[in-house]
């Protein structure tokens, strides 16, 4: 009996951990928010004897790393030979399952390369997107599906730098948005016509363009461009996909990508350099929209319809200078948000409905922090450009631990940080890390 009980006791916790242990899917996980249930995460290691296991990878990305069963997605540069990979590891040991050369070129700038956009997958099959165009979709095995480029397909991106947004899969649709200028800038897009902003809904198995939306703007040249990712939210039963740029926070429906509803008052005079990075996060009955430059968070209420006025803000941070982000995108979790000022560096946690920071502490060193933050197992996780892991307690904002996981070579590291099956994914300029059993 002792035995029979003790076998029961011990498949009952192997169910809960198998509960508990999540894939991370998406750039900002299983709930688009950067957040994950895991709840028994490291958070105390070193770079030397800490990992599991760490590989050397063939160059430089922003791109998170996707985590699905035991497979890990990661879009890479090869600055070899200057091309962009697809490649897929094993997540028992790191070895490569598979890789495909997707492009040649790396850049257009030197701020950043075509390899940031995350990909994403269902476990059925894997995306991968490049700020060159190039959108391909693979099995898990492998084997190519379907591709092809945005650029040739509905004209030359129009940005001031190298765009960049990762695909969004969400309830069996693939979404990717392309909010640019409507003027040529550098020699880049069309001469003859205006360029359009666009939100596309794409099957994820096929390739077949499902719709297409033209999204409009009163935006004026930079203020134009967006590298925001499209995110999905549910609010009293209205599924939307929301949309942030080009002055305005918008909603669409998932099914034709009609716009349900807009706001943007923050930008009255038009100023022209007001370029978006970080993506809108919802949680609390509210959706964050990071204005850039050192400029305020606008929390403005869901569930509204049409032209919204101010009167559907909840509140503003103009009072408080410490809550601000010109590139992380603020995480929701433990029904608070985080939000990462980079221009101010700093963490807060504050609360949705109010905007009242429950703590707020200043971040260790010297380099710049502008990977979105991941909050899991009563823990933030936030990495900076020197590719120092700095984990702190959500509770209290004690910081728990600052660890050195970069190299040499590690000046401009901005890939977030992943959190399944009971491991940390971290990704430096050269290696991938995954720390935990």
């Amino acid at each position: 009996m002792k035995h029979y009980q003790s076998l029961v006791g011990a498949l009952i916790c192997l169910a809960v951990i198998q509960l508990k242990a999540a894939d991370w899917p998406q750039w900002r996980g299983p709930f688009f928010n950067g957040s994950s249930d895991e709840t028994q995460l490291p958070v105390q290691w070193d770079r030397e004897s800490g990992p599991s296991w760490s590989v050397e990878l063939p160059g430089s990305s922003a791109a998170t790393p996707i985590v699905i069963g035991d497979k890990v997605l990661i879009t890479s540069t090869d600055e070899t030979n200057q091309s962009l990979l697809a490649m897929c590891l094993s997540r028992k040991d790191g070895s490569v399952l598979w890789s495909h050369t997707v492009g040649i070129g790396l850049q257009r700038d030197d701020r950043s390369n075509f390899a940031s956009p995350s990909p994403v997958t269902d476990g059925k099959q894997a995306t991968f997107f490049y700020g060159n165009g190039e959108l391909v979709t693979y099995d898990m095995t492998g084997k190519k599906l379907w591709g092809f480029n945005l650029e040739k397909k509905w004209g030359e991106f129009c940005f001031q730098w190298t765009f960049s947004s990762s695909p969004l899969l969400h309830d069996g649709t693939l979404y990717m948005q392309v909010l640019q200028r409507d003027q040529p800038v550098h020699g880049r897009g069309f001469t003859d016509k205006p360029n359009e902003s666009y939100l596309v809904a794409i099957d994820p198995s096929t390739g077949e363009v499902r719709w297409k939306i033209t999204r409009p703007s009163q935006a004026r040249m930079e203020s134009l461009e967006s590298f925001t990712t499209p995110m999905p939210f549910t609010h009293e039963g209205r599924t939307e996909i929301l949309v942030l740029g080009g002055d305005d926070v918008t909603g669409h429906d998932p099914k034709t990508g009609k716009e349900l509803w807009r706001w943007g008052t923050w930008n009255p005079t038009r100023i022209t350099h007001w370029r978006l990075v970080p993506s809108p996060v919802a949680g609390g009955g509210v959706v964050l929209a990071c204005a850039p430059k050192k400029d305020p968070i606008y929390a403005v209420r869901l569930g509204g319809i049409g032209q919204l006025s101010d009167k559907a803000l909840a509140w503003v941070s103009k009072e408080n200078r410490q809550l601000s982000s010109d590139v992380p995108t603020p995480a929701f979790a433990e029904g608070d948000f985080f939000i990462l000022s980079d221009v101010r560096g700093a963490l807060s946690r504050v609360q949705p409905d109010t905007g009242e920071v429950k703590w707020s502490i200043e971040l260790p060193g010297r380099s710049k922090y502008e990977a979105s933050p991941t909050v899991a197992g009563g823990h933030v996780y936030l990495m900076n450009f020197a590719a120092d892991v700095v984990v702190i307690d959500s509770q209290s904002g004690e910081i728990k631990s600052n660890i050195p996981m970069g190299s040499a070579g590690d000046n401009m590291t901005r890939s977030s940080i992943a959190a399944a099956h009971g491991q940390l994914f971290i990704r430096t300029n050269d290696h991938l890390y995954c720390i935990g059993q």
